[in-house]
């Protein structure tokens, strides 16, 4: 019997992810409701609106955790419809101690 082994990222291993959700996702509580998850999941950065309508967010921490940010961002709250989530990898720089929502475009 031969067995294969993907490489995959242990759920120890720090990640960086910086994601932009499109659709209805401003003005249905998604970047409070972002921060609220990633509080409970124990994942750092910021989450913000843009003046074109989409969500911009930085996202860090253990990777398994990340990655279920990330999965949840692809439907958000209730009240969102999203229709597109953009995520782009990035180097892990370790630069924040909690979860924000940020104000300004």
């Amino acid at each position: 019997m031969i067995t294969f082994f993907r490489k995959k990222q242990r759920a120890s291993e720090k990640t960086r992810k910086h994601v932009f959700v499109s659709g209805r996702v401003q003005g249905v509580w998604f970047r409070e409701s972002t921060k609220k998850k990633a509080d409970k999941l124990g994942v750092f950065g910021w989450a913000k609106n843009l003046s074109d309508g989409r969500v911009e967010a930085i996202f860090e921490g253990e990777g398994d955790r990340v990655e279920d940010l990330v999965k949840w961002t692809k439907h958000g709250p209730i009240w969102a419809k999203v229709e597109n989530t953009e995520i782009k990898e990035e180097t892990y720089i370790g630069e924040f101690s909690d979860f924000s929502v940020r104000y300004d475009f």
